[in-house]
């Protein structure tokens, strides 16, 4: 308002210069009697009043063509933008107070180009909780170590105050005021007269941090790989940015991007040791050990490490607060904070709620399956899980919510974009398998998402539809032809224990029966250690609802001997196997056709073992028993004459190495 009366004054000033003119016409001519007054004979002071009132009347006129150019739509002229944010905030970058561990190539990476003469943008992205902001001051300090100019803006999400504190950044080097203003008039534009002049200043480092809505950076719409905002990779120094997204179609083409990653776990111990160098007698191992249950997640740590080294703390080792984890989630990583849903730099410090920022994000740019999607994928086993998996109608059977295959697929793309979701590569053995889509959450990401999920419900619901959609998709996978459904079928398998279980007792047979038939994949696939996991599981949960003498429960015994033998445990599958014939040969009978399965089994793992002789002894007696009860043109009898055949050949080749090795008589 007082700028308004401000401008109203001036206003009247100005059309005081025509009035000045009427006015002293009004005073020259005596309308009345057409006379001119007596004074105006006086001709000196009649040409020196015009004199003054002409002076006064141009100055005034160029007075108001300067402030309508300042101020075109009337307002008033403005304090200089360097003055503007010089009394704002600080622009120094905030202290490291512990060393950084682990990020050395980054650091070195930004160090190249900070010496370099060539300048350009690099950007530090991740998901929450990575260390970005520390990564980009532990950057910023050793930039000012090789006395380079270092200037620190934090994003506000507001494109009006980035502007002002970009001019302000290169105010500091050496933008002239003049320049400034002729910005704020209009005849330039501000955001080109800013990376005009950081095109020819070098030596500086400007670090914006937290961009996390980079559409929203400014001027105009549109994402910075235009390079037409404030954000360009064209000053002789460096422009570093750190940010969630971690799209190379965010940043463009010329954006030298740093993927942070979760610490290894040495360098996980590191920060743990240096915030609690006293909590643990082994400390390095333990803190090792600690930091893997962490995830190498730099907050997770600092959070422990900072809890270990108050000394009232009830836990004081790294020991103690990895056993404590599984006891009290939520009251050491899990816990709420009041401020953390109107105070954004409280939600990024806090475990609970810093990836509620990225999901928040996603949720207004109208990805609204993304926060769903994620508690489904956490409600998974820590492993990765096969795309084919997350469908729309597994969503909606879940939330309840309405899935397209496009509103799931954007969900996915958002969460990746936001470095909540990974996708690791392929690893089968087949080279020419197909390539099948993974998903995988970090575990800290997922043990928060899944703890943040109400229990029974909605939580009971959703792990509904997740067992129903995990049975679905065993059943497609058991019907693809030849290798095809390999890839998927080890995918599946950490999943499947968790289905058992939760499906004990009162769907039991069902779950196990999904179980049985995603182990016979993977022992076609040679996927042994897969197979091993739901073996075990199976026959653990068969032994406590069916009783070890049950026909199911031994024929778990003899498959999951059969897998060890697989995987080359030779002793220990031949033990199991004589087990499983001792208790088929009681419970059944010798005659009976699984006592003779088990039987050629045993045989099977002693010649694997070593134990020639014994096993094509074994071998032959199951010949001629299944010759006797099943004929000689069985199938069964077709395979132990095979196998026969293989033990006396090697047996013969086991006899031809040891006359080979005795040492030669002169």
């Amino acid at each position: 308002m007082a700028g308004s009366r401000r401008a109203a004054r001036v206003g009247s000033a100005v059309s005081g210069s025509s009035a000045g003119i009427a006015f002293l016409v009004a005073i020259v001519t005596n309308y009345v009697t057409a006379q001119p007054p007596k004074w105006a004979e006086n001709t000196l002071l009649v040409w020196s009043v015009f004199g003054v009132l002409a002076v006064v009347s141009l100055g005034l006129f160029f007075w108001e063509r300067r402030l309508a150019a300042g101020a075109p739509n009337g307002g008033v002229r403005p304090v200089p933008l360097g003055r503007i944010a010089v009394s704002g905030h600080s622009m120094n970058p905030p202290t490291v107070p512990a060393p950084v561990r682990g990020r050395e190539a980054e650091l070195e990476r930004i160090g190249a180009l900070v010496r370099g003469p060539g300048g350009g943008m690099a950007v530090v992205c991740g998901a929450g909780g990575l260390g970005k902001t520390t990564l980009a001051a532990e950057a910023a300090a050793q930039a000012r170590d090789q006395d380079r100019a270092v200037v620190w803006i934090r994003w506000r999400d507001d494109p009006e105050r980035l502007g002002q504190d970009l001019a302000q950044a290169a105010h500091i080097l050496g933008l002239p005021e003049a320049r400034l203003e002729e910005a704020r008039t209009g005849r330039v534009s501000l955001v080109d007269a800013v990376w005009e002049h950081l095109a020819t200043v070098t030596g500086w480092l400007i670090v914006v941090d937290n961009v996390d809505t980079p559409s929203r950076v400014g001027p105009g719409s549109g994402l910075p790989a235009a390079y037409r905002g404030w954000l360009r990779p064209h000053g002789s120094g460096v422009l570093l940015v750190t940010s969630r997204d971690t799209t190379r179609q965010t940043w463009g083409p010329d954006a030298d991007m740093l993927h942070l990653q979760p610490l290894a776990d040495d360098a996980g111990a590191a920060v743990l040791l240096d915030a609690a160098p006293h909590a643990g007698t082994a400390a390095e191992a333990e803190a090792e050990s600690l930091a893997a249950r962490l995830g190498g997640l730099p907050l997770g740590l600092n959070a422990a490490g900072t809890y270990l080294s108050v000394p009232t703390s009830r836990h004081r080792t790294f020991t103690a607060y990895q056993h404590a984890l599984e006891a009290e989630f939520a009251d050491l990583l899990g816990a709420e904070h009041p401020s953390a849903a109107t105070d954004p730099a409280v939600a990024r410090s806090v475990v609970r709620h810093t990836w509620d920022l990225s999901l928040d994000q996603l949720h207004s740019d109208g990805y609204t399956l993304a926060r769903p999607v994620l508690q489904l994928l956490a409600l998974l086993e820590p492993a990765p899980v096969p795309r084919t998996l997350i469908t729309p109608e597994l969503v909606t059977d879940a939330t309840g919510l309405p899935a397209t295959a496009a509103t799931v697929d954007a969900a996915l793309a958002g969460l990746h974009q936001y470095g909540l979701l990974h996708t690791p590569e392929t690893d089968g053995p087949e080279a020419d398998s197909p390539a099948v889509g993974q998903l995988q959450l970090h575990p800290l990401v997922r043990e928060v998402t899944a703890h943040t999920l109400n229990r029974p419900e909605p939580a009971g619901t959703w792990l509904a539809a997740i067992d129903e959609h995990l049975a679905r998709a065993v059943e497609v996978v058991a019907g693809m032809p030849g290798r095809t459904g390999w890839p998927t079928a080890r995918l599946l398998a950490p999943h499947l224990p968790a289905h058992l279980d939760r499906n004990t007792p009162h769907n039991f047979t069902t779950a196990r029966n999904t179980l049985d038939t995603l182990a016979d994949v993977l022992d076609a696939a040679g996927a042994a250690s897969g197979e091993l996991l739901l073996r075990r599981h199976v026959l653990d949960n068969e032994s406590t609802v069916l009783g070890l003498d049950h026909p199911d429960t031994l024929s778990s015994r003899n498959n999951l001997a059969s897998t060890l033998n697989s995987l080359g445990e030779h002793r220990e599958a031949a033990e199991f196997h004589q087990q499983v014939l001792t208790d088929r040969q009681r419970i059944l009978g010798p005659d009976h056709p699984h006592t003779l399965t088990s039987r050629n089994n045993h045989a099977t793992a002693l010649n694997s073992l070593g134990e020639h002789r014994q096993a094509a002894d074994l071998h032959q007696q199951v010949l001629t028993d299944r010759q006797r009860i099943l004929g000689p043109n069985h199938p069964a009898t077709l395979t132990s004459r095979n196998n026969h055949a293989n033990a006396q050949a090697r047996l013969a080749a086991a006899g031809r190495r040891r006359r080979w090795q005795l040492p030669r008589r002169r």
